[in-house]
């Protein structure tokens, strides 16, 4: 690893603890609202069971986040936003 990039990820791990601790805000912060991630699934035409199952979470999860109980984030933030911008690719993706 290249000295740059190796100082780089330190100072991404600084800031990530530094935002942990409340002591650094997040530079981008994405939320998605109960309507849209059940408007996401529809976009595929599927019911609840179906696109839990294609996305890898349980069905309880999905609904807590339809039903704005919950938020979804890491990876499953990141695939639900792109499958709203362009869910063929997602389907695509999936094999489904």
């Amino acid at each position: 690893m290249k000295d740059k990039d190796f100082n780089d990820l330190l100072t991404s791990i600084d800031q990530a603890r530094k935002i942990h601790k409340g002591k650094l805000k997040p530079s981008r912060v994405f939320k998605f609202s109960p309507v849209v991630v059940k408007n996401i699934r529809k976009k595929f035409n599927v019911s609840q069971v179906e696109f839990a199952y294609m996305i890898g979470v349980s069905v309880d999860t999905l609904q807590n986040w339809e039903q704005g109980r919950r938020r979804p984030d890491g990876p499953a933030l990141a695939l639900l936003k792109i499958a709203e911008a362009n869910p063929e690719t997602v389907m695509n993706a999936l094999h489904t």
